[in-house]
């Protein structure tokens, strides 16, 4: 039985990005290999786009050092987002009135694993 580490996770947590505009960018490389996904983020035009891309990276680092895992043989096995804290504030509005602007947080999670052989 191996106890080989086979997977690396990298977390963002309250990223300044509605978790629903991350989702669109995060579904686009969920299961795919690492330079491929790399190549997606990096030519999609959406604000999560660097957000997602700097947590990508930052696993394949973390595979790589800490698990010492092969870069070349690493897929995204997991990719998610999950909503954090909203901040709360108020635009003023005619008539002494306010309304309320929620700026949503999100909590990126990336997790990249060893393609099996």
């Amino acid at each position: 039985m191996a106890d080989q580490i086979t997977s690396a996770t990298a977390t963002a947590k309250t990223v300044r990005i509605a978790a629903r505009k991350a989702r669109l960018v995060i579904d686009l490389i969920r299961g795919r290999d690492v330079a491929e996904a790399l190549a997606i983020l990096e030519f999609t035009p959406r604000s999560g786009s660097p957000i997602i891309e700097k947590v990508l990276k930052s696993a394949i680092a973390n595979a790589e050092h800490n698990y010492d895992l092969d870069a070349q043989n690493l897929y995204v096995s997991k990719a998610y987002v999950n909503e954090g804290p909203t901040l709360k504030r108020f635009r003023p509005r005619a008539k002494g009135s306010a309304s309320p602007i929620n700026k949503r947080t999100s909590h990126v999670t990336v997790v990249v694993s060893e393609k099996e052989a």
